[in-house]
């Protein structure tokens, strides 16, 4: 049982406060720091720019920061909308119904909240109420409010309203039931809920929409003032909105809305192999990906990012310069460590009473919520251990530890209370002495100007998470050591352990390597504690949250200075032959054939408007008839063209032709297959047609007639009217019996048959090569979605595709077709080395000679699409050219 002093004095032993959620964001699992501040106003002083180096040491990387000056208050020069979880204060409903605000003012909104009033921008989050009607107005600060948010207007803050239960599931269900055990490498803690991941995704669709509408209206505002030229920033925060910003770029793009997004994660960012467990991590990644900078508290949280993009989207990324590109798109990430209110700690720390009164009586001091990622547990043993190898620290050193409650109605939770409190019995049992307990325990929220005087008067720290994204605790405690200076411990699993390398870093795991550390630090010399002291304090001074929100705001380009460049216009290299050498090194050999299966439209041609404007490159072209031209080569073109255009398109000879979808295949020595298709399915077209041109085939919209497919283009429909156009067109879809497949600004009809641009790659492969062709063949598909899965693992996968949103099962991802001819141009060079060899092709692959497209004799038998008396029946159609030797069986 746990045990709290209870002296007749006022002593920091004896308060136990009660944690009251909504009023006080020191018992929010989502705030690092412990205390509330409430920020003075901020004084125009110097801080400073941050650049890193490494060093080694045994737990990994440390980092040395150099700085340059740069002013406090920032000069920003466009609107600024911030987007969190919460809102920056607490809204609190009275018994007569009225709402007040409660101060709620961590370290972000004390940095923060001043510059959103400054610059008159937004600030977005839930306003931790569910009755909050939408249009409720949100009360003004009272007049003699100092907190940093008290300047901020109802005008400029933006509730987003969210149903109890998606909320529940959001929140408790997602965001601590699955990414805070994840993201935190603990991944045998995290529940994989599809309905949870569904609530998630809805909520993040709500704050974008919110963010969407007070976007416009600002710059609905700037382009009334003439400043067509500002562009606003949008700063998003932390794990809770990881896909909020996939809405927000397509809307954006879609209607050509000026903006930069940003965001920073508050939490560590997994390696790949952690991540890789979430089933949507794809989703995850591309919801990142969808801002202009992305922040991290320490570069390993940036290249784990980075390494992930790569491995599970085939992104191209420059480690370098910690640049991630994704459909044309380049993302910066920048490693940015978050700071605290350096300055408000010293004056709580000056100010604070004295609460620890035996001179003689050393305090280690923990501070934490109550989390298992917090290493609590191991932290008690370590103390335990402490005694156990030195008993002359009996009633000489006290270990004093505040777990502030946190999800006390989830059951994990309430087992980890019930541990910390059996565990601390068991020791103060074991060790106590009449006038002297080893373990003071406080399960409850103190005064911060308490907690500022036990930070001044411990000892030691000892601050020991298992993983925390950085831990401000540790950065608190050194702000208020004000008088002789102690120790700081360090688990080098926290984010401060990279940059507080002046600390004594401990594997908490190590419980005798922590017991080692707590006796050096006990016995640490005075000129040593004032070394090691003094430099933190001067770094911690330096970098403060103040110069953390300058350096993220002057990242995004977004302060007044004397460099007019962008810092968001570095891009990654241009694409390279050298970049395939790492794509496809290992999987293109010197002996294999090769066959590449390429999509016309999109991949070896633009979108355009009109489909007869696709028109192929030269250079495209002369590249693929060389490669038509090599032995070892062949070239499948694919398309949900008619085989007719797709060949007129192209018109290169020696190539397997597949339109519509590859329902008809033509290969090179005439021999065609065309998939059977119901004969009633004719007729449903015509009537979908018909249906189609009475309702919707206006504004720009219109119909693509090809034979057995049909497609209906709305890319040139006003973005005002392609919401319905859209809606409407699919309702007729399916009220015509067809299942609406959307395509890029097209929703397409295929007919009822269990085939696809995969299926048909594969007949294509079997045809060509026979049933063992996976033996002796490397295939390199580039294109749309449709053949992915069915290739997977098969073969080496490009999706090409200019959108950042698109969900993939590619191996690697291609911006467009000049990244294709790229490829070609790699694949072209690797088969260029190859030594000339004169080997008899297979029947199978025998070529006829050229045939001219436009008139092909009777010796070739050709046939046109049919519509077969048996729906059922899935036969397939191959028809050998009379003239050659080639026997080709059915596959």
């Amino acid at each position: 049982m746990a045990l709290v002093s209870r002296g007749p004095r006022k002593s920091i032993f004896a308060i136990i406060m009660p944690c009251v959620q909504n009023q006080s964001n020191s018992c929010d699992p989502e705030v690092n720091n412990m205390s509330t501040i409430q920020e003075a106003p901020i004084r125009k002083r110097s801080t400073v720019s941050l650049h890193s180096r490494y060093n080694s040491n045994s737990y990994g990387n440390v980092t040395e920061y150099q700085v340059t000056i740069m002013p406090t208050r920032p000069d920003i020069n466009a609107p600024l909308i911030v987007v969190s979880n919460r809102l920056p204060f607490v809204l609190q409903r009275l018994k007569d119904g009225s709402l007040i605000r409660k101060n709620s003012a961590g370290g972000l909104v004390t940095a923060v909240a001043p510059v959103v009033i400054d610059c008159k921008g937004i600030w977005i989050g839930w306003s931790g109420l569910y009755d909050l009607g939408p249009d409720e107005s949100i009360p003004e600060a009272d007049p003699l409010d100092k907190a940093p948010t008290s300047g901020l207007k109802s005008s400029q803050v933006i509730p987003v309203n969210i149903d109890k239960e998606d909320f529940e599931d959001y929140y408790n269900g997602c965001c601590n039931g699955t990414f805070w055990p994840l993201f935190h490498s603990m991944p045998d803690r995290a529940v994989f809920n599809a309905d949870t991941w569904k609530s998630y995704c809805k909520v993040n669709e709500e704050f974008a929409n919110c963010t969407l509408d007070a976007l416009r209206n600002v710059i609905k505002d700037l382009d009334a003032e003439g400043k067509t030229n500002v562009v606003p920033v949008v700063w998003i925060h932390d794990y809770q909105l990881l896909v909020a910003a996939t809405t927000i770029r397509q809307k954006c793009e879609e209607e050509n809305l000026r903006c930069k997004l940003g965001f920073f994660l508050h939490i560590p960012f997994p390696s790949w192999d952690i991540m890789r467990l979430f089933p949507w991590d794809d989703q995850i990644l591309q919801g990142i990906l969808a801002y202009d900078f992305v922040g991290f508290h320490i570069e390993d949280y940036c290249l784990n990012f980075i390494d992930c993009c790569c491995r599970r989207l085939g992104s191209r990324v420059d480690r370098n310069n910690m640049l991630v590109e994704l459909a044309g798109r380049t993302v910066h990430v920048k490693a940015l460590p978050i700071g605290i209110p350096f300055e408000r700690f010293v004056q709580l720390a000056q100010n604070a009473p004295e609460n620890l009164n035996d001179k003689n009586l050393k305090v280690i001091l923990g501070v934490d919520r109550l989390d298992y990622t917090k290493g609590l547990v191991h932290r008690i043993k370590a103390f335990e251990r402490l005694l156990e190898k030195h008993p002359e620290y009996c009633e000489k050193v006290t270990f004093l530890q505040i777990s502030v409650p946190s999800r006390t109605d989830v059951l994990e939770y309430k087992a980890l209370k019930d541990e910390m409190d059996q565990l601390v019995g068991r020791i103060n049992g074991r060790f106590s002495k009449p006038h002297w307990s080893p373990i003071r325990y406080i399960f409850g929220c103190i005064a911060q100007e308490e907690l500022a005087a036990l930070y001044r008067d411990s000892a030691i720290a000892l601050v020991t998470p298992l993983r925390d994204g950085m831990n401000l605790v540790a950065k608190e405690y050194v702000a208020c050591q004000i008088r002789e200076p102690g120790v700081l411990i360090l688990s080098p699993f926290a984010g401060a352990g990279g940059m507080m390398h002046e600390a004594l870093l401990v594997n908490p795991y190590e419980l005798d390597a922590a017991a080692n550390v707590l006796h050096r630090a006990l016995c640490m010399p005075l000129d040593e504690r004032e070394l090691r002291m003094s430099q933190l304090r001067h770094r911690e001074q330096q970098l403060d949250v103040n110069h953390w929100m300058n350096s993220f705001l002057s990242s995004m380009g977004a302060l007044d200075n004397d460099d007019d460049s962008d810092p968001l216009s570095a891009k990654t290299l241009q694409l390279t032959l050298d970049d395939f050498d790492l794509y496809l090194n290992n999987y293109v050999d010197g002996v294999c054939k090769l066959s590449l299966i390429l999509d016309y439209d999109g991949t070896l041609t633009t979108l355009t408007s009109h489909p007869d404007l696709a028109v192929m490159s030269e250079e495209t072209k002369r590249v693929l008839e060389r490669l038509a031209n090599m032995p070892d080569v062949n070239i499948g073109i694919i398309s949900g063209r008619t085989l007719e255009n797709l060949m007129k398109m192209v018109n290169i000879e020696k190539v397997t032709y597949a339109g519509s979808h590859g329902l008809e295949i033509l290969h090179p020595d005439g021999t065609k297959f065309v998939h059977p298709v119901p004969k009633e399915y004719a007729e449903k077209l015509r009537q979908l047609i018909r249906a189609l041109q009475d309702e919707v085939c206006h504004d720009g919209a219109w119909i693509e007639n090809k034979g057995v497919l049909l497609t209906f283009h709305y890319r040139e429909t006003p973005i005002e009217r392609r919401e319905y156009i859209i809606e409407r067109a699919s309702q007729i879809f399916l009220e015509a019996g067809f299942e609406p497949h959307n395509a890029l600004m097209a929703i397409e009809a295929k007919p009822p048959v269990k085939w696809d641009q995969g299926r048909a790659s594969i007949h294509i492969l079997r045809t060509m090569y026979g049933v063992d062709w996976s033996e002796r063949v490397r295939i390199i598909y580039a294109g749309n979605e449709d053949a992915m899965l069915s290739l997977q693992g098969i073969a080496c996968t490009f999706r090409v595709d200019s959108s950042a949103t698109v969900i993939t099962a590619a191996d690697f991802r291609l911006s467009g077709p000049d990244a294709v001819l790229t490829m070609l141009k790699w694949v072209e060079k690797q088969m260029n080395k190859r030594a000339p060899k004169l080997i008899p092709k297979s029947p199978r692959l025998l070529r006829s000679p050229a045939v001219s497209r436009k008139s092909q004799t009777k010796d070739s038998m050709h046939s046109q699409m049919s519509f077969e008396e048996d729906p059922d029946d899935q036969s397939r159609k191959l028809v050998p050219n009379r003239k050659s030797n080639l026997t080709v069986s059915s596959s």
